[in-house]
């Protein structure tokens, strides 16, 4: 299964899975109910900016999205050449999906950065808390987190939480590579005093 199936796939799974229409779905990410059909079917590769927004209205990490189908027994290993590879077809930029299937609220992503390239997520409130760190393996990377903005070399890691824009910009002639972390929790409901 290519990656753009296994998209189409995840993105059905966890519509159905909270009783969502097409209609719905593209109301709450802002992102057409054509392009996300288009997405279902495999038949469009979106773009990261898409499938941050779709990720956020469905209250999960981009992450998710390339998971493979449940199974019945998920493996604690995810072997290489089985962690789904993914490039954004905008900028360029790829993403490995390192963590394994079996559920964990820490999901690692490899990603490298393409030289001159810029990608900018509208990140929304969700239904979870996700927190997420980003470590840089080589290279240089700008990134912007709602108003403030950190020029990070090699050996810098930063922390944030995804509840506003974030951008990503790699302003040299050199690719770069990093890590990011994602810890996702669930909203906790507020304490009433008794």
């Amino acid at each position: 299964m290519d990656i753009n199936q296994r998209i189409a796939q995840r993105l059905r799974e966890l519509r159905d899975a909270q009783g969502l229409s097409l209609a719905l779905l593209a109301e709450r990410s802002g992102v057409s109910k054509s392009n996300i059909s288009l997405i279902e079917r495999g038949e469009s590769s979106a773009t990261a900016t898409v499938l941050d927004k779709l990720s956020a209205a469905l209250g999960v990490t981009v992450a998710s999205l390339f998971e493979k189908p449940a199974e019945d027994a998920p493996s604690p290993v995810a072997r290489v050449q089985d962690q789904p590879v993914w490039t954004d077809p905008a900028s360029g930029y790829v993403r490995r999906n390192l963590s394994p299937a079996i559920y964990s609220p820490n999901q690692l992503v490899e990603v490298n950065f393409p030289a001159g390239q810029r990608v900018a997520y509208e990140t929304s409130t969700r239904d979870v808390d996700v927190h997420q760190q980003v470590w840089i393996i080589e290279g240089r990377m700008e990134v912007s987190v709602g108003d403030t903005q950190w020029t990070l070399e090699t050996g810098d890691c930063l922390a944030m939480r995804l509840d506003q824009p974030i951008a990503y910009h790699n302003p040299t002639g050199k690719p770069a590579r990093y890590l990011v972390s994602l810890v996702t929790q669930a909203h906790r409901a507020p304490r009433r005093e008794a």
